[in-house]
């Protein structure tokens, strides 16, 4: 994106974010229920904003909007045409196609968990999951559309005037867009798979290999845990893996033009990695196998590349083992939550 769009595109944000407030006609209580906001063991309390709180008016209208391909130019995409329920909200393919069948320019990242990340976008220039809704909205690759249209359509359908009322106490304008899609997908929350449950002691038994790659993972051979860590196995930070010695990305480089953060991208969650292949920003490797080899080599060689990334030495069924344990990190429960589907 030109300089100058994306300082524009900044303040548009900073508007919705701060020029306008909720029209309290009444206090909205909020409403939680363990099928929806139920916290997984070990996870912290999930921060719904000031004038955001969780409820299931809300909840209602941002599915509603998630699926519905109104929020495009052409009304032919919607938010989950890239970011499929059974993919752990992610894609397929290494770019999604937007409007006009036009080819994005990074693999769309899972939405699992989203609720938990300090930043969005892969240099993390959005604060928030409001202020995030407007990047595909008017990315020409994407939706390639106008928040303010956006809301003139909604306005002439009376299901979701009515629903907007009940939600917000207004009419389904930009302010009840970006916070109803936010209350959505802060809901999409993933911590029922094999690992969370043996770390919990709900009987859930790993298998050797599985129990060989944990070990390996985190262990100081592979430091696989020093940015892959926490209850969503990522610290946020921005890094370079050596996927390239030249990138086209430029990566955090083109939020802050510092040479120190060309080709940086933030460190993804591996929750429901099985589920979103291909892998890295661009979607250049289709397997965990073959993300296991790339670590294994220590990548190329680049100016900005983190000092973590180097050769591992690891035998064909060591792995073979940190494939299984990825694997260990899939939840079946989220990506088949009836809740979650259209």
């Amino acid at each position: 994106m030109p300089k100058k769009e994306l300082q524009w595109l900044l303040g548009f944000l900073i508007f919705t974010l701060f020029g306008t407030s909720c029209n309290d006609k009444e206090t909205i209580e909020p409403l939680f229920y363990p099928d929806l906001m139920e916290i997984p063991k070990g996870f912290p309390e999930v921060v719904f904003p000031e004038g955001n709180e969780f409820t299931k008016a809300r909840w209602e209208l941002g599915k509603k909007l998630f699926f519905d391909p109104i929020m495009s130019r052409d009304s032919s995409i919607s938010c989950a045409s890239c970011h499929q329920s059974e993919l752990a909200f992610s894609d397929e393919v290494s770019f999604s196609l937007g409007v006009e069948q036009r080819l994005g320019v990074r693999n769309s990242p899972s939405l699992a968990n989203i609720a938990y990340h300090p930043y969005f976008t892969r240099e993390g220039g959005v604060p928030t999951l409001e202020m995030q809704v407007l990047v595909p909205i008017q990315e020409h690759v994407e939706f390639d559309f106008n928040i303010i249209l956006i809301a003139e359509r909604l306005e002439k359908d009376p299901v979701y005037v009515e629903m907007a009322e009940k939600a917000y106490n207004r009419a389904p304008d930009h302010f009840v867009i970006t916070r109803a899609l936010g209350c959505f997908e802060r809901s999409l929350l993933s911590g029922e798979s094999p690992y969370d449950q043996f770390i919990n002691n709900n009987d859930q038994q790993l298998t050797d290999a599985q129990h060989n790659g944990m070990d390996l993972f985190f262990s100081e051979r592979t430091n696989c845990s020093k940015c892959h860590n926490g209850f969503n196995f990522s610290n946020y930070a921005f890094e370079n893996n050596g996927l390239y010695e030249q990138y086209n990305d430029e990566g955090r480089f083109r939020l802050t033009g510092k040479e120190e953060d060309r080709a940086l991208f933030k460190v993804p969650s591996l929750r429901n990695i099985e589920l979103t292949a291909p892998y890295m920003h661009d979607g250049y490797m289709n397997t965990l196998e073959e993300v296991v080899e790339h670590y294994q080599s220590g990548g190329k060689d680049h100016s900005n590349k983190s000092d973590l990334i180097q050769p591992l030495d690891l035998t064909e069924s060591e792995k073979n083992d940190l494939v299984e344990f990825l694997k260990s990190l899939t939840d079946e429960t989220f990506v088949n939550n009836p809740l979650f589907k259209n």
